[in-house]
């Protein structure tokens, strides 16, 4: 495997985990892309402490 298709690799297996850690994180950035193609503007966050399991 070259080294871009191992860099590719990677990044896909880091997105991944970034995903089963953060779920609501996941979720808020969906609805806020569903929001901006509506023709919308998300409203801010508030910052939670909990990390997810």
């Amino acid at each position: 495997m070259s080294e871009l298709g191992l860099q590719d690799l990677y990044r896909t297996l880091a997105g991944h985990a970034k995903r089963e850690a953060y779920p609501e994180a996941v979720e808020a950035a969906h609805a806020d892309f569903a929001a901006l193609q509506a023709g919308e503007l998300p409203g801010p966050r508030t910052a939670t402490t909990e990390r997810a399991r």
